[in-house]
């Protein structure tokens, strides 16, 4: 275990709701959807990584 996992967990994404789009143009609009959604393809594939090592961990402790 990391010394990190013991250290209570900061909110690292700004809150994104609080942020005025209004003065944001089309482009940067689409932008920042272009970027939240690579953001979330990456946790997608953290959280798929996560639950695999959990399973073999899993399998190989039931042994």
């Amino acid at each position: 275990m990391d010394i990190e996992d013991l250290e209570p967990r900061a909110t690292q994404i700004p809150p994104l709701s609080r942020q005025d789009l209004s003065v944001k143009s089309i482009e940067e609009l689409e932008e920042r959807i272009a970027e939240l959604k690579v953001e979330m393809k990456r946790c997608e594939n953290m959280i798929k990584s996560k639950k695999g090592s959990r399973v073999s961990a899993e399998t190989f402790f039931k042994k």
